[in-house]
């Protein structure tokens, strides 16, 4: 029968039987295809930061051994209940990212009191310019600037990177900001604070700090540092604190 025909006698084109005839097919697709988006969504979304997905300390974990803080800079209440330590470098892309983490923690955790921060310089062999932006941010500090710098150079990480003349970028910085620009380069070109710089990646060495950043609060590594999970762990240590 022709379909012209079918569809005087039936009303309905041929294909419409089949379809109708069949709602489980229909029925049995959709459900594959939302099961299959519901599995990738499930392997690929990152964990909520509660309780049960955040890190916690190794079991055989000892306290950080608090006489190295020395070596890093610091910034907060030395009795603060919690101190939160970061082993970074200026030119790694990641630290760069968690830079505004930093800058969050200090200014909702640390000005409250409630928590010490620690910066641990870990420049990478790799990295040709890590170690004149560690040394910029210490002879910002011997102006009182030292995390203003710090985060001008997180900030423009992509500008000086891979620049062959860095001294010259970061003494721009330094005059933008008031310092003693004089005063700044002489500090970069005799390196004052290069020995301090390599005795803070010592700690690194010692503590097995291999990767940047690293971020510890206490003696809890993160597992994906930033705000989140950096944020849910502080409250969590300031809770049981609290208790």
């Amino acid at each position: 029968m022709g379909e012209a025909k079918r569809r005087k006698k039936t009303g309905k084109p041929a294909s419409a039987g089949h379809t109708q005839g069949k709602p489980w097919l229909v029925i049995g697709v959709v459900a594959v295809i939302v099961a299959v988006i519901g599995g990738v969504f499930y392997v690929t979304r990152l964990p909520a930061p509660d309780a049960d997905a955040l890190p916690v300390a190794a079991a055989d974990a000892k306290p950080f051994p608090a006489g190295l803080d020395q070596y890093g800079v610091s910034i907060g209440r030395e009795s603060a209940p919690v101190v939160v330590r970061e082993f970074a470098d200026y030119q790694c892309p990641a630290c760069g990212r968690f830079s505004a983490a930093s800058e969050r923690l200090r200014a909702d955790f640390v000005a409250a009191g409630q928590v010490r921060f620690v910066y641990f310089d870990l420049p990478l062999d790799q990295h040709a310019n890590a170690m004149p932006a560690a040394e910029a941010a210490r002879c910002a500090g011997d102006q009182g600037k030292y995390w203003p710098m710090q985060e001008r150079l997180f900030a423009n990480q992509a500008d000086w990177s891979e620049s062959g003349a860095p001294v010259d970028i970061f003494s721009g910085y330094a005059s933008s900001m008031d310092l003693d620009e004089r005063r700044f380069r002489q500090c970069m070109t005799t390196e004052l604070h290069r020995e301090a710089i390599l005795n803070s990646r010592n700690v690194a060495v010692r503590m097995k700090v291999t990767s940047t950043p690293t971020v510890m609060v206490n003696n809890i590594r993160l597992t994906r540092p930033g705000w989140p999970q950096l944020s849910a762990v502080v409250n969590r240590e300031l809770s049981a604190v609290a208790e």
